[in-house]
């Protein structure tokens, strides 16, 4: 007679704990499997994909690659370029359609584009690193495909087909799979290789000839071209005549900033930056934030036309004014040469806070009102109704100060007479403001009740002398100011000057000052 003795408590502990472990290695199993689709589909998406941006005043087409090299093809007239990329991603960026009026125009452009890149590097990596992002996501969904398919099925199921797939029938889903792969690549249709192919790179140093100094900072560059490039080398050497003199110059203003006579900030203070009439000189653009830094400024006001036109191709320059005021809080408004909507649109993606017609926050618990120049485009709340003239728009900011349940502390607006009206009605502490490239007050200005606001206009950021600044030198005195807040209201204001040869001049600190009570 045989006895079955029931299993005992440590027997079924035993039995749970196998059988979790076999769980939790299952579930590592699928998790791995996922992992693993999921990689090489992401790299697939990435690698096989290109993005359509606007680069160095160009439409281009950027696409990632893994040859650890950012290689920018030119066109047929002016030699490609590659440099190292610093890393294993590399990029390959290939310009179309440009506004430039001439080739020597356009080879001149591309030299002062070179001699300040960080907006042009910061734009294209960011475009990169958005198409990884979406190759992952999309990765992450590919590779859930199998996993949710070999969930579902079920164990039941995979074994019941499991004993009906033979050998054959195995061959015969390869055979099918591959067929499938090679329809979807078709390898035998790749067509035939390009001219640059056949093409080979050289040092920049050996395109231009031992007769043309390099400047520091294109040692690793190489150039690629056939004769039609070479015909241009004439443009190349006074190109990179331009992109010395232009990096040697704004690079050596930026570093004497630090020893400019600005006031130190207060305990309690806060400096703006404020910046107007760029237009397009992105060379002023590592001065104006050498400035800010020497002047312990921690935000930043745009008072309008960092453009020309604004058109697309200039986002260049808003680029570099991006990158160059980083890390910085900011706020801006278009001016009258940028026209459209594109310019306000762009820096508002980029992190600046365009003003709007509307009372907002602004630095140091203050706040702040503005609007884009109605000659341009924006005119607020106010775009539906078309037809307003300028003195209508400066109405209407004055009434939106003086209806503003809390007192208005800055007015930025691109015109100074946009502000007007609203100081003389006492609805304001300061109008700030450029246009004319001339810098002019402050002035004070006195309401009907005793009420003291002030009227500030800078001089032009990008030394610009008609509607375009590009440069490697600026076309007349470029000016910076700083705007110090102290208790919520303006407190003082100081002005610095780079003359066009290289030279500073600085303003006295002037406080600005208000009625006790």
């Amino acid at each position: 007679m045989v006895v079955e003795r029931a299993a005992g408590p440590s027997s079924r502990g035993r039995d749970r704990r196998v059988e979790t472990r076999r769980q939790v290695a299952h579930g590592l199993s699928l998790v791995g499997v996922w992992f693993g689709c999921a990689v090489l589909a992401a790299l697939l998406l990435f690698l096989t994909t290109s993005r359509t941006t606007v680069v160095a005043s160009h439409d281009a087409v950027i696409t990632p690659d893994l040859s650890g090299s950012a290689v920018l093809h030119t066109g047929p007239v002016v030699p490609d370029v590659r440099v190292d990329s610093g890393s294993p991603v590399g990029v390959d960026i290939r310009l179309g359609k440009t506004d430039a009026a001439s080739v020597d125009d356009l080879v001149q452009r591309y030299a002062l584009l070179a001699s300040q890149p960080e907006g042009q590097v910061e734009k294209v990596t960011d475009v990169v690193q958005g198409m990884a992002v979406n190759a992952l996501i999309r990765g992450a969904v590919i590779g859930l495909v199998p996993v949710a398919v070999w969930v579902l099925v079920g164990p039941v199921r995979r074994r019941q087909l499991a004993a009906r797939v033979g050998l054959p029938q195995a061959m015969l889903a390869l055979v099918v799979a591959l067929l499938l792969a090679l329809a979807l690549w078709q390898p035998w249709s790749g067509g035939e290789d390009p001219v640059e192919a056949g093409e080979d790179w050289e040092p920049l140093t050996a395109f231009l000839g031992p007769a043309v100094p390099l400047p520091d900072g294109l040692e690793g560059v190489e150039v690629r071209g056939d004769v039609t490039t070479a015909s241009t080398q004439r443009l190349i050497e006074s190109a990179i005549d331009t992109y010395d003199t232009s990096k040697t110059f704004y690079a050596d203003a930026a570093e004497r900033a630090v020893d400019l006579p600005l006031r130190d900030p207060r305990e309690g203070d806060t400096v703006v930056a404020f910046v107007s009439d760029r237009h397009d000189n992105i060379g002023m653009d590592q001065v104006a934030r050498a400035i800010a830094d020497a002047g312990g400024a921690t935000a930043v006001f745009d008072g309008g036309d960092d453009t020309s036109s604004g058109k697309s191709w200039e986002a260049f320059s808003l680029d570099s004014v991006s990158a160059a005021f980083d890390g910085l809080d900011r706020w801006g408004v278009a001016g009258n040469h940028d026209h459209g909507d594109f310019v306000h649109e762009y820096l508002a993606e980029h992190d600046w806070t365009m003003l709007d017609g509307d009372v907002v926050p602004g630095p140091a618990g203050t706040t702040l009102l503005g609007v884009d120049d109605p000659r341009s485009s924006g005119l607020g709340n106010w775009r539906d109704e078309t037809g307003l003239t300028f003195s209508e728009v400066a109405d209407r900011i004055a009434d939106a100060a003086c209806d503003s349940d809390v007192r208005v502390t800055t007015i930025l607006v691109h015109d100074a007479d946009l502000g007007a009206p609203a100081l003389e009605r006492g609805c304001a502490d300061l109008v700030l403001a450029g246009h004319t490239h001339v810098r002019a007050g402050p002035d004070r200005v006195e309401g009907p009740d005793g009420e003291v606001g002030y009227t500030y206009t800078t001089g032009t950021a990008g030394g610009a002398a008609y509607a375009i600044a590009l440069g490697s030198k600026p076309r007349r005195p470029a000016g910076i100011s700083l705007v110090t807040y102290r208790d919520g209201r303006p407190a003082g204001i100081q002005w610095v000057t780079l003359q066009t040869d290289g030279t500073y001049q600085t303003g006295s600190w002037v406080p600005l000052t208000y009625p006790e009570g």
